[in-house]
């Protein structure tokens, strides 16, 4: 559901100057199909950017072993975080497919200790009120990260902390991403940077081919509409992440929510 939607497009200065963002996902390719345009954009427009990865992405291959997978994918994060210009990537290497809640209070506090402490001003994450999710890692993830927000915040929230110097510090800008329906208020055109987006997305080997693998499983007959891996993403990561809005075929989506609405 798009109502009420701003658009942004790229301001040719740097007005994010000193502000920071971190992009708070599950998995390594998370936050380049959904968000790396918008990331790009943060960066040069100012931001100083983090991205925090909360499992070690083991399910993600086809046929590697888990310790080669987990290698392979830790090693693709980060020439993309290299890509991007991101400052660290922070791996919090929870067993993939294994988050639950019984997690999420660790979680929480985890990600409110990095806020605090890079005083974080903005998140880009799954939307924690997206439908018909069917990925548990996606909500939950949205659930923590829309909780430490504002717990990070609080005075008496890990009051430990201050003692460490790492004072309380309310994150009050969010750009949330959903696969299914969501409340979409903001679109931010990424056709001057899609071709670091389509660089970054091939440099998602592993999950992408294990994708594409299981795509021709169900397709073995070869009567599948994609011929190669190359059509498959740029089909499925590109040409059809959204349908073409005000003129505009290549942006990125999300529900956001700002300062003043905080």
């Amino acid at each position: 559901m798009i109502e009420d939607v701003v658009v942004e497009r790229w301001d040719s200065g740097r007005p994010h100057e000193g502000k920071v963002f971190a992009a708070v996902f599950p998995h390594s390719d998370d936050f380049t199909f959904f968000a790396g345009g918008t990331l790009l954009k943060m960066i040069k427009e100012g931001y100083k950017g983090y991205f925090i990865r909360l499992t070690n992405d083991e399910k993600d291959s086809y046929d590697l072993s888990i310790g080669e997978t987990i290698y392979r994918i830790e090693q693709e994060t980060h020439q993309v975080a290299n890509l991007f210009g991101i400052e660290k990537v922070y791996d919090f290497n929870y067993k993939n497919h294994y988050m639950d809640y019984t997690q999420l209070t660790e979680i929480r506090h985890r990600l409110m200790t990095l806020f605090r402490f890079l005083k974080v001003d903005t998140v880009i994450s799954f939307d924690p009120w997206g439908h018909y999710e069917e990925n548990p890692e996606h909500y939950l993830t949205g659930k923590a990260v829309e909780a430490a927000c504002w717990m990070a915040g609080r005075q008496l929230d890990l009051p430990e902390l201050k003692d460490m110097n790492i004072m309380p510090h309310f994150v009050t800008e969010k750009y949330y991403v959903a696969r299914g329906p969501q409340l979409t208020n903001r679109i931010i055109d990424i056709s001057s940077v899609l071709h670091m987006k389509r660089k970054a997305i091939a440099l998602h080997a592993t999950p992408i081919d294990s994708m594409w693998k299981i795509y021709l499983e169900k397709h073995p007959d070869g009567t599948g509409r994609f011929k190669s891996i190359e059509q498959f993403a740029e089909t499925s990561f590109i040409r059809e992440a959204c349908e073409p809005y005000r003129g505009m075929q290549f942006y990125e989506k999300f529900h956001y929510i700002g300062p003043s609405e905080y």
